[in-house]
């Protein structure tokens, strides 16, 4: 395994970004729901994948991987800078979800749960990038554990492709994590989001992991996503609009900050990825022991954020 590629990765963002810091022409002007105060360059999606794909340039790599994050990627790129309809988006989401599908040689019976779980993903990814150092964080977290079983597991090559993500959230977090200097934007969430489940299918079906282990490494994120649509179908608020609503959104806002929140977060992805890596060896009913501690844990998590969350709203009525 060729350890400099990652590097390569890394520095290709980390230059890059300080590039369109400087002179990035498309803002993220604050508004009501916004968690930060000035405008912001959200082109660092740009660096990210520019970083990505300079460390797959010399890797062996697969064309139903790299031509659909490429798709979206350009679809996500044209997004930030004019906007598309939703329509249009999900309709880009769904063909590139079909084609890793097909290239992985997925039996019929998992295709349409599969499509779902990768636009599912896909869509998570943008809607917790939404704090500094957050969406950066969980691909240096969540890519390096997928590399970590990869390697372990004997497939150098795909750990290799793991890692150079990894390596290039890490070149994008240095300019992310707060007081952020610049955003990703969809161009770097979206591709993002795709991947974390289109890699995390491609390892399944590859066998060195269990159906459940993206599910839990990445779960800071699939938790708080999907119990916050949960939580907002349900009270039927129109699930199209800006809110916020997420856990890590309750937390800037009830006083723990950005820097704060994300430390936090980052010490939740360790423990989950470092407990999936652990449990890959376990047998069925230690992974099903793990999976409903974590399940515990996650139900802990957000009631004591929810209460503080109601706290703090009672005490701005208050005031």
């Amino acid at each position: 395994m060729n350890p400099y590629l990652p590097l390569i990765a890394a520095i290709v963002t980390l230059l890059l970004a300080l590039i369109l810091r400087k002179h990035g022409k498309i803002q993220d002007i604050p508004n009501e729901r916004s968690l930060h105060k000035v405008p912001v360059p959200r082109t660092g999606g740009i660096a990210l994948m520019t970083g990505i794909l300079a460390g797959w340039f010399f890797q062996a790599w697969v064309w139903w991987i790299v031509v659909p994050v490429l798709g979206l990627f350009v679809l996500s790129l044209l997004d930030d800078m004019c906007g598309l309809t939703p329509g249009v988006r999900l309709a880009g989401h769904f063909i590139a979800a079909a084609v890793v599908l097909a290239g992985a040689g997925i039996s019929w019976i998992w295709m349409l749960p599969l499509l779902l779980y990768i636009v599912w993903m896909t869509n998570l990814y943008n809607f917790m990038d939404g704090s500094d150092g957050l969406a950066g964080g969980m691909a240096l977290a969540g890519f390096s554990f997928y590399g970590i079983a990869a390697w372990t597991g004997g497939n150098e090559t795909f750990a290799l492709m793991n890692f150079t993500i990894a390596a290039a959230a890490s070149g994008f977090l240095y300019h992310n994590f707060h007081p952020a200097r610049i955003f990703m934007g969809d161009a770097g969430s979206i591709p993002l989001g795709f991947m974390a489940a289109a890699f995390g299918i491609w390892g399944w079906k590859l066998d060195l992991w269990s159906f459940w282990y993206p599910l839990l490494v990445f779960s800071p994120f699939v938790v708080d996503a999907s119990v916050t649509l949960f939580k907002r179908a349900r009270n039927r608020e129109k699930l199209s609009d800006a809110h916020c609503s997420h856990y890590y959104q309750r937390l800037v806002q009830t006083g723990w900050g950005h820097r704060n929140t994300a430390l936090a977060e980052y010490a939740l992805m360790s423990a989950v990825g470092l407990s999936a890596l652990f449990a890959l060896r376990l047998d069925v009913g230690g992974q099903t022991g793990l999976l409903v501690f974590w399940l515990m844990v996650y139900w802990g998590l957000c009631l004591w954020i929810d209460t503080r969350w109601y706290q703090h709203k009672a005490a701005r009525h208050a005031a």
